[in-house]
């Protein structure tokens, strides 16, 4: 089932992408020989004749070439293995200038044959982000929690408080708190906050240095249910001989049962440093614990800042745009980390660990009903319909971004790039492209093993 789920997401953003390619070709009279969703060997085949629409079951790459009544029009397909789709062009990867070629055509028609794909992928990931807004509504950055003893009750900020900016950098959704301090790291400096409180802006400084105590467990904020999804090694949880998949029944004497509850109690709890009392669910049965926290010394915030927000339509398609624009900015980020090193091989997934982390996304959400499951699908395809064209633009050789390179640079000189050539560097593009694609794949299965 997960794999089918992520099959499906893959497919969808990757036809879209091609159907980019295949619009703006129709529209500046490239022949297009054949659109098709998925791949390998052809199920069904169909064209538009002069003698109306013709079918053909299981089409044979002979009897696609020389079907006479298909010559000079599109074939659709529906190939047998649902991964992606493709475009085909006369003369796009061949020495062809003949009337209807894709090298017939002029500078800016290439051009914007070739940046559609990348386009239509930023325009699914809006149009997917319109659905979830509409639906879960919009995650304001709005402090929903001041954290006892940390920086943010330090510094002045108070439930309610709407961040504006920090260090001058506008913040408009809740994510970009996190994404803001994973590209500019705290080091210690005093970090300007600025708020909206009661209409009025307010500008506070907030020293990110403080120290807490941990007991080492990780669950789901949004889930109902209290479930615990990862306890770190050496931790308190870990020494206790608490489990991953236990649940917590209560802290300290209270009861809790989604992690909202949970949250709140040990953001309490956890302050004072002292040992706490729970009682854990495991296998219908439950058992008591006492567990004493372990001293940390830190940066952060110290608040919660995300609050879902209802809003009206021009709202979610201003939001909407603002989301896109997040996962843009995200995928460049991450990019700039790779080369600079904070961020090594061991981070980047491929189909593999792609399909890993929508069947982690699916479990999580199952639970909760099948709308979540569905909004978290959404979340997903929008993440990866804008990495794959943040991706495709890159100045890489085979990638939709190299080709744009080889257009401007005809551009700009008056004359193309000996085609040959030009094919040449995206051939070897294209090997380097699979034997990375292989090591990716290596290492997610690697991760998953481990």
């Amino acid at each position: 089932m997960n794999i089918l789920a992520a099959l499906l997401i893959f497919t969808v953003i990757v036809v879209v992408h091609e159907f980019g390619h295949f619009l703006l070709a129709k529209k500046n009279g490239v022949e297009v020989t054949e659109f098709s969703v998925g791949m390998g060997p052809r199920l069904v085949t169909a064209a538009k004749t002069k003698d109306g629409i013709k079918c053909k079951l299981f089409c044979s790459q002979k009897t696609f070439d020389s079907r006479e009544d298909w010559q000079g029009i599109t074939k659709y397909s529906w190939k047998l293995f649902p991964i992606g789709g493709s475009c085909a062009m006369v003369g796009e990867d061949m020495e062809d200038d003949s009337e209807g070629s894709f090298n017939s055509k002029g500078v800016w028609a290439r051009f914007s044959i070739i940046f559609a794909g990348p386009f239509f992928n930023f325009l699914l990931a809006f149009v997917f982000s319109v659905i979830i807004l509409g639906v879960a509504g919009v995650d304001l950055p709005r402090v929903t929690e001041v954290y006892s003893g940390q920086p943010g009750e330090a510094a002045g900020i108070k439930t309610g408080d709407l961040i504006k900016r920090i260090d001058g950098k506008k913040i408009s959704i809740g994510r970009e708190l996190t994404t803001h301090f994973q590209f500019h790291p705290m080091t210690g400096k005093d970090i300007q906050i600025v708020v909206e409180r009661d209409g009025e802006e307010k500008t506070l400084m907030l020293s990110p240095d403080y120290t807490t105590y941990l007991f080492g467990f990780t669950y789901s904020a949004n889930a109902l249910n209290t479930k615990i999804s990862e306890i770190s090694q050496d931790s308190a949880f870990a020494k206790a001989g608490i489990r991953e998949g236990d649940s917590i029944v209560s802290v300290n004497g209270t009861a809790v049962h989604t992690g909202e509850e949970l949250g709140h109690i040990m953001e309490q709890e956890k302050a004072s440093g002292q040992p706490v009392d729970f009682v854990i669910q495991r296998d219908g049965q439950e058992k008591s614990y006492t567990v004493a926290p372990v001293k940390y010394e830190g940066r952060g915030l110290g608040i919660a800042a995300l609050e879902k927000t209802k809003m009206g339509p021009l709202q979610i398609l201003k939001y909407s745009a603002i989301e896109v624009r997040f996962w843009i900015v995200s995928v460049l980020g991450s990019l700039g980390q790779l080369i600079s090193g904070q961020l090594t091989t061991n981070d980047i997934s491929g189909p593999v660990g792609i399909v890993d982390m929508v069947g982690g996304v699916i479990d999580e959400s199952a639970s909760q009903g099948a709308l979540p499951v569905f909004i978290n699908m959404l979340y997903m395809s929008v993440l990866l319909s804008a990495n794959l064209g943040v991706m495709n633009l890159l100045p890489l050789p085979a990638l939709d971004g190299g080709r744009l390179v080889f257009i401007l640079i005809e551009g700009i000189r008056g004359k193309a790039i000996d085609r040959e050539k030009e094919g040449f560097v995206h051939l070897i593009g294209f090997f380097l492209l699979m034997a990375l694609m292989v090591f990716v794949m290596y290492n997610d299965i690697i991760k998953i093993v481990r």
